[in-house]
């Protein structure tokens, strides 16, 4: 008021008082005109008294927190944002931290982590895929632990996820062959060192005169396909597929309390009416090269490449034994095996047995079990 009074008496410039009010020269000029015209009162903000006009209604912010109290207590702002929004009551996630935040409802703070250099994406999508399993209590209170597979491509952050019992081969084999029918086959699956994916055992003396590796019945799957398996050495080597199991332990898991959920088939039938489709959707991005590195199916029975394999031997009268059972190659089976040849027994998933010779599938019967000494004796 001071300077605008100089200014009034002609002792300076008003591009002077712009440089002492360190304003700019048209701000300046308002300013001026207005306390030349109004006086004092002028230089009151015209907003003053006046509210907002980005104000929150208090009755909105009101159900917002009781909503968030009845349904939703426990998630993270920007869940919980989201949820909301689909109910009609759309919020920004930031107001509504700070509304949480005031009401005591969220107090949680994120601890740092000790600083690591992360490792280059890779360029392409498919060309690399990080595989693990998650042991969490998924239905909370609601149900017993189990396991999510999780598979995760490294150049996107795609990612297809499903829920079994434990962390087994036949688990590992039902995610890679959602993936693969989804997405084609990858170059490389990128995995921990478990028993599912690697064996340390020494090869049979066929692998040592054939020159190969000894593999699990996944590493056998991998293997037809044409899949590179590379394995991690600690967790943090693996880190966009464990970070990505936090996104599911938080999200995945508020879903299923939601919705009551308390079983592996319930759950898997969440995960794929397009569950994972929407946090492809807010999470993926765009592969640093065009380029898909997946190759195409292109009419590969997947049945055949998912399965159990085991070698054993023909006896003299046609008969093939695995696992306490026995199976009698028919007649019309072309080509038919001598007896001492070797043939493929293959387990599907679904529990089917089949048998191959030279890469052909053989017709055969079941037969009934060999009664024991014992039973033979006491009949």
């Amino acid at each position: 008021m001071k300077v605008l009074e100089e200014v009034k008496q002609k002792r300076i410039a008003l591009a002077d008082a712009a440089a002492i009010l360190k304003l700019s020269y048209r701000q300046t000029s308002r300013v001026w005109l207005r306390y030349r015209t109004e006086g004092d009162g002028g230089l009151v903000h015209r907003g003053q008294g006046r509210r907002p006009n980005n104000a929150i209604d208090e009755e909105f912010k009101k159900r917002i927190l009781d909503r968030y109290r009845e349904r939703y207590e426990g998630f993270g702002p920007t869940l919980a944002a989201e949820y909301l929004s689909e109910e009609g009551m759309a919020v920004d996630h930031n107001t509504l931290w700070r509304w949480l935040k005031e009401a005591g409802l969220w107090t949680r703070r994120r601890a740092r982590s000790p600083y690591r250099q992360r490792r280059e994406r890779r360029k392409h999508f498919g060309e690399l895929v990080q595989m693990d399993g998650s042991h969490h209590q998924w239905f909370e209170d609601r149900g017993e632990c189990c396991c999510l597979m999780n598979l995760v491509d490294d150049a996107t952050g795609v990612t297809l996820s499903y829920v079994s019992k434990e962390e087994t081969t036949e688990a590992a084999m039902r995610v890679l062959w959602a993936w693969v029918k989804r997405f084609g086959i990858p170059a490389a699956l990128y995995c921990d060192q478990k028993s599912v994916y690697i064996t340390e055992r020494e090869p049979t003396l066929q692998e040592q005169l054939e020159g190969k590796e000894p593999l699990t019945a996944f590493g056998e799957a991998c293997g037809k396909l044409g899949i590179e398996i590379i394995t991690a050495y600690s967790p943090q080597a693996k880190g966009r597929v464990e970070r990505n199991h936090g996104v599911y332990q938080d999200r995945f898991v508020k879903e299923m309390r939601l919705q009551g959920v308390h079983s592996i088939p319930e759950a898997n039938a969440i995960l794929e009416s397009g569950f994972f489709d929407g946090l492809n959707r807010r999470f993926a991005q765009q592969p640093a090269a065009k380029a898909d590195y997946h190759v195409p199916v292109d009419g590969t029975d997947l049945r055949a490449v998912f399965c159990w394999e085991v070698q054993r031997s023909v006896a003299r009268d046609w008969v093939v034994q695995n696992d306490c059972r026995r199976f009698q190659i028919s007649r019309e089976a072309k080509p038919r095996p001598r007896p001492g040849s070797k043939v493929t027994v293959a387990q599907w998933l679904d529990g089917s047995i089949h048998l191959l010779f030279k890469g052909k599938e053989m017709p055969f019967e079941e037969l009934q079990p060999v009664a024991g000494r014992e039973e033979v004796l006491a009949s």
